[in-house]
């Protein structure tokens, strides 16, 4: 009986620290310091991330994309985020699902809301450079 007694609390005591510890190792991640980046946009084709989200950010990712006339970068969706595009060089449109095309034109920022389905493809007849910025909404969908 002695034992058994022991033994529960062995594991009582174990869970309180596991669950000691994730909430220590949660508050350090809230408490985390970011310094400032910097990034050269050397994307040589097609999508490059280049903030990458936590622990790099608090939750904000980012890339460059260059398309070929003719390319897309594929249908996707912003989930839980929402998403500015600001576009550098070249012409394309902004397939956003469910309303028009959105013609894109350099040195323009285009925003893409929280759940929307959307694809990029380079209608120019030069390579479309652009740069992306994911962020997360308040919504709790991720």
């Amino acid at each position: 009986m002695a034992v058994m007694f022991v033994a529960v609390m062995f594991v009582a005591v174990m869970f309180v620290a596991v669950i000691l510890t994730g909430f220590a190792i949660a508050a350090q991640e809230r408490e985390a310091k970011h310094e400032p980046l910097t990034f050269a946009l050397n994307c040589t084709g097609g999508d490059c991330p280049l903030l990458k989200g936590a622990p790099q950010t608090s939750g904000m990712r980012g890339g460059s994309v260059r398309l070929k006339p003719g390319e897309n970068v594929g249908w996707h969706s912003t989930t839980g985020n929402e998403e500015a595009l600001v576009i550098l060089h070249g012409n394309g449109v902004a397939n956003i699902g469910g309303h028009a095309d959105v013609p894109l034109n350099e040195k323009m920022l285009a925003y893409i809301p929280p759940a929307t389905r959307h694809n990029v493809t380079n209608t120019g007849s030069q390579i479309l450079e652009y740069v992306w910025v994911v962020a997360p909404t308040n919504t709790g969908r991720q």
